[in-house]
């Protein structure tokens, strides 16, 4: 029997607000489950949020909240923001779920044969809530650079996972592709990171230092730390251990994350999963970080671009059109808002919206809205689907584009207008006519299939449109030019 689909995102904090970084994430997990189910396969999709921490417990005391109070409250921007982008996600998790605290010290009773417990002293970083090698702490001059903080000297005694016992099936299982880190050189970057082997990792913290977080079995003196906690959602959220079922989907064929956090997923997940005696996930796509004209986004510059924004100014599938094509998938991206809204009105609007518009509009005026037979669509998909099946997303679009700008090239060519005016006099002119408009809606219903992954609201319009064998109207431009951070170019000056 074949396997049942298995798809997952990253996990947030809840203490900050989501950024594009969580969007990309459940934008690309969508992208794939919504072709999976078009091509008949049955998918889970798992999202959720992480609400463990001393970052959790200190924003609550500035809200003054309790943390679980707390995260119930801002769980929900996140859950809003999956909403708002149309994923479709099967799966929600929270980590302060009683099922996944179950489950998480259920798992950390089975890993006892690799944990073991020891002092350690060295660099803390709180916004990061990781350790750092003197190495590192030296060469950042002793200032956390992504949080501007400095370092806290700590020393205490933790719980550890011996990850090092793991090392040499974690680096064959990356080598001979059994669990694929995609792109390649992120593959190579981490196989490099780990030449020396996988580093023995904290899994503890004292619950002096650490009040908010799963208790560990037998030791009340002591709270899991983030990443075991964290990780373990994947499973946890399908039912394991206890719930029937969690054997269908797992392994997951897709773990969506960004490359930040490949290091936990390549090294210390598959080493939780081989202690567990599970199968490893059979692919990670890791995708890269957005920038804002070419620098990286940060609060202190106050270059962070909120993904609400974009949806409530230009519509859900105009934000779904530029991060899934204008980002690369396995690589970073650049966002302005002069990049956007060039693509917005001069690929969206005017490449496709037009196109729609010309086609039911000759349809209406020369045939009085009759299609006829509704046609198939002619194009090689071939490409489409290897670079689908390649987790490139964006390549993928690029093919959508080529039939959009064809079809285009196809009207202005043949120029129907021009043939329509023959029609009273000439008989073969009306037969030739209906094959012109037929051709055009064959080619849009074929783009209209291809689009089901990427704009799904615009897709469904572009069916309900023309498949009926009649040109059913949907109200108004499909995409209305847009000019909030540039001028229109065919703006009369006054």
């Amino acid at each position: 029997m074949e396997k049942k689909l298995y798809i997952t995102t990253a996990i947030p904090y809840v203490n900050g607000t989501p950024h594009i970084g969580n969007a990309i994430d459940y934008l690309l997990a969508d992208i794939w489950t919504r072709y999976q189910k078009q091509n008949g396969h049955e998918v889970r999709f798992q999202v959720g949020t992480d609400e463990h921490g001393n970052k959790i417990a200190a924003k609550a005391i500035e809200a003054g909240l309790n943390p679980k109070s707390y995260t119930d409250q801002t769980y929900l921007n996140f859950e809003n923001l999956m909403k708002k982008m149309n994923a479709s996600y099967t799966d929600f998790i929270r980590t302060t779920d009683q099922h996944h605290v179950d489950a998480v010290q259920y798992i950390w009773k089975q890993l006892t044969p690799y944990i073991y417990k020891d002092s350690y002293e060295g660099w803390y970083c709180s916004g990061c809530e990781a350790f750092v090698s003197d190495k590192e702490a030296e060469a950042n001059g002793g200032v956390c650079p992504d949080h501007k903080q400095p370092y806290q000297r700590l020393s205490e005694e933790n719980y550890f996972f011996k990850t090092s016992s793991f090392t040499d099936q974690v680096r064959q299982a990356i080598s001979s592709g059994e669990m694929q880190i995609i792109p390649e050189f992120r593959a190579k970057e981490f196989l490099e990171l780990i030449k020396d082997g996988l580093q023995d990792v904290s899994i503890s913290r004292p619950k002096k230092n650490l009040s908010w977080g799963v208790p560990i079995p037998d030791d009340p003196e002591q709270v899991m730390y983030v990443w075991l906690d964290a990780l373990a959602n994947y499973i946890t959220v399908l039912g394991y251990p206890d719930q029937t079922g969690w054997q269908d989907f797992w392994p997951a064929d897709v773990q969506v994350i960004g490359k930040d956090i490949l290091r936990f997923h390549a090294g210390i997940w598959p080493a939780m999963l081989l202690g567990l005696g599970l199968d490893l996930p059979k692919k990670l796509l890791v995708h890269g970080h957005v920038n804002v004209s070419g620098t990286k986004m940060s609060k202190s510059i106050g270059n962070v671009v909120d993904p609400n924004q974009i949806i409530d100014e230009y519509g859900l599938d105009a934000f779904r059109y530029f991060f899934s094509r204008h980002i690369p998938t396995l690589d970073d991206g650049d966002f302005t808002w002069e990049k956007f809204e060039d693509a917005y009105n001069t690929e969206l609007a005017n490449d496709l919206g037009n196109a729609i518009q010309r086609v039911a509009g000759m349809l209406t005026r020369y045939q009085s809205g009759v299609i006829g037979d509704t046609p198939t669509g002619e194009h090689d998909m071939s490409v489409y689907h290897e670079t689908m099946d390649n987790l490139q997303f964006d390549k993928a679009f690029d093919e959508i584009w080529l039939m959009v700008r064809s079809l285009n090239k196809y009207i202005e060519d043949v120029k129907p207008w021009e043939i329509a005016k023959k029609v009273e006099t000439d008989a073969d002119a009306k037969v030739h006519l209906s094959e012109v408009l037929t051709f055009a809606v064959g080619a849009l219903l074929q783009i209209g299939d291809l689009l089901i992954p990427f704009l799904p609201d615009t897709a469904d319009k572009i069916h309900k449109m023309f498949e009926s064998g009649t040109v059913v109207p949907q109200g108004g431009v499909l995409f209305p030019r847009i000019y909030k951070h540039t001028t229109d170019p065919n703006a009369t000056k006054a």
